[in-house]
């Protein structure tokens, strides 16, 4: 027998950092001892902050601690260090908040300064307050230690003189009434466990060698004890079917101590209830060292996971972005990986602050990019605000001209130019394009009035361009047939050799007639690719070093392209998720991958055309 197999701790309170434990295991007769070194760290581990009441709000965090400052019991360490953590939770929620809406307030998040707030205080305050009350608590314990040693080494001295003396009825009594008096004395200085344990025992042991009582007493005594071990037993193997493993191994602490304070049992019994015992408490350790082995599995992967997510935002290339919908969309992902940070539990605890703090700066660092081009953007909005408001006036300030053919030349460039100008206020928009094409089409109008023969034939052109449109209908209505395409381009050039349609008719005719094109073109299977390959090919300069350089400037953007497509297809791995949004960001990611390699083959279209160019 080897009672060294299991090492538990005799007391189940809360350790001091870096106190040690001496943890003894005893056998009827046989003591020995084991010296286990445990932190803080180590034995509040099972606590986790989830183990209590999560407070919505550091106000709820603050009233708390007051009721544990006032009711006085402040032993609960595990309890304070999760509303340690559940405070600045929140309290770094609150501040991200304000920098949040200082960012999108449009200002720099390097210039953000925040309010002092009270809150943190009285926080500080009352957590001063239980900090001292603790101190108090851990003096009066250390205090009830040595007043308990001084105890026990008078009561071992009460043994060593009897077990010295005539062992008789009286003596039997006498050690009977010692062995109460030691189990209702508590802790002792965790450095004296051992020495006093084995100098109790010793004594002890020898006091029941030497016993001369009738065996009626030693058996009735033998028998007691047994029922005692036998039920501590079958307790410690119903441990091993206990769910919460933290609880399981606080009871078995409880259970050893009972075991060593317990007399010895018949010695032909002893080895066999021994290996009983130990083997149910071996089963309960090892669920609780599984049990935290697992925790750090978990904390470790949640780790790789926002790693990943942090080197998604990290790689998003700002300077790329050069207009609202590319932001909105980067927008979109950057708020999708942040639903996916919160899925994701605590990294270890070493790296769960640096992780997070990383995540932050580059989320921080996209909103602000994101924030000075807005600004610009506005900036921009009001100068092209500017810009056609300049263009209303002339458009006004020309309408009730007569000079037709001059005045409609004129109109026509500010109309082009207006449409070269970019976007302006939301607010602003509808007003002023109303108020410019109010004067284009009140001028045109008179235009028309006066000009009744060229509205005439205006009128005749668009009769011609329905009647181009009414032949590309029935084309793409029957079965296509060989030279299809080729009649097509015959209408196409005959619409275009077809004057002026009426003003307000001309952009609905136009977009019938390209939706029909388009739908033949499709029909015909050239695809965008398809075309962007033959403006290549018609575009394309003359051999020698001009195609080299293309060539060159093609193979470089193949590269580019294809590291993409791989950074795409690395990243995309780790974001698997039950969960709909991150189902909905790997849909997003497989979508750009089928995109880039679309890209990819018509790079390499353009390089054969090269290549055909050249052996030409």
């Amino acid at each position: 027998m080897d009672p060294n197999e299991t090492n538990l701790p005799l007391e189940e309170g809360k350790l001091e950092e870096n106190e040690t434990v001496v943890a003894e295991t005893v056998t009827d007769g046989q003591p020995s001892e084991t010296e286990v070194s445990l932190n803080t760290e180590e034995m509040n581990a099972e606590v986790k902050p989830l183990t209590y009441v999560v407070r919505e709000t550091r106000e709820e965090v603050i009233a708390r601690l007051k009721e544990i400052a006032e009711e006085g019991d402040v032993s609960d360490k595990a309890e304070l260090d999760a509303l340690k953590l559940n405070f600045y939770k929140l309290h770094r929620a609150a501040h991200e908040a304000a920098l949040a809406a200082w960012v999108e307030a449009g200002n720099e998040a390097g210039t953000f300064v925040p309010e002092r707030e009270t809150l943190e205080d009285e926080y500080k305050e009352v957590m001063g307050v239980i900090k001292q009350k603790r101190n108090a608590l851990l003096e009066q314990q250390e205090a009830e230690r040595e007043e308990n040693l001084e105890k026990k080494l008078a009561i071992i001295e009460r043994l060593r003189t009897i077990s010295e003396g005539v062992i008789d009825n009286n003596a039997y009594n006498e050690v009977k009434q010692i062995q109460q008096e030691w189990k209702e004395i508590k802790n002792i200085p965790a450095g004296k466990v051992n020495e006093v344990w084995k100098s109790y025992q010793l004594y002890m042991e020898k006091f029941y060698d030497l016993l001369k009582l009738n065996n009626e007493f030693r058996e009735y005594d033998f028998k007691k004890n047994l029922e005692i071990k036998s039920r501590l037993c079958e307790e410690a193997e119903k441990l091993a079917e206990e769910e919460d493993v933290i609880s399981a191994f606080r009871q078995l602490q409880k259970l050893h101590q009972e075991y060593r304070e317990t007399g010895p049992v018949a010695k032909d019994l002893r080895e066999e209830l021994w290996i009983r015992f130990k083997n149910a408490s071996t089963e309960v350790n090892k669920r609780h060292q599984n049990h935290f082995e697992a925790i750090k599995e978990a904390e470790q992967n949640n780790l790789d996971q926002k790693t990943v997510i942090c080197e998604i935002v990290e790689g998003i290339e700002l300077d790329q972005l050069t207009g609202f919908a590319q932001w909105d969309e980067k927008t979109k992902e950057i708020l999708a990986l942040q639903a996916k940070w919160k899925t994701i539990g605590y990294a270890p605890q070493k790296m769960n602050v640096k992780i997070f703090e990383r995540f932050r700066q580059a989320c921080d660092n996209f909103f602000t990019r994101k924030a000075e081009y807005f600004k610009q953007f506005k900036e921009n909005m009001a100068e092209n605000l500017e810009k056609k408001i300049a263009l209303c006036e002339q458009a006004e300030s020309l309408k009730d001209s007569t000079d037709w053919k001059e005045t409609a030349d004129k109109l026509t460039k500010l109309q082009k130019e207006w449409k070269t100008i970019g976007a302006v206020p939301h607010k602003q928009s509808d007003a002023v394009w109303k108020r410019f094409i109010a004067a284009c089409d009140y001028f045109f109008e008179q235009k028309g009035k006066a000009t009744s023969s060229q509205r005439s034939e205006e009128m005749e052109n668009l009769t011609k361009k329905k009647e181009v449109i009414a032949r590309l209908a029935a084309l793409n209505t029957d079965e296509v047939a060989d030279g299809a395409e080729r009649e097509v381009r015959v209408l196409m050039q005959e619409w275009n050799k077809i004057g002026h349609v009426p003003f307000k008719e001309k952009d609905k005719i136009y977009k019938e007639y390209r939706t029909i094109v388009d739908a033949l073109f499709d029909k015909f299977n050239i695809s965008a690719s398809q075309k962007n390959l033959n403006k290549f090919r018609s575009n394309l300069a003359g051999g020698g070093s001009s195609l080299s350089r293309e060539r060159e400037k093609l193979m470089r953007s193949y590269e580019m392209k294809k590291n993409e497509i791989q950074t795409y297809e690395n990243n995309i791995g780790f974001l698997t998720s039950s969960s709909k949004k991150g189902n909905s960001l790997v849909a997003e990611m497989n979508r750009k991958i089928e995109k880039l390699k679309a890209d990819l083959q018509l790079i390499v279209d353009k390089i054969k055309v090269i290549n055909e160019q050249e052996e030409a």
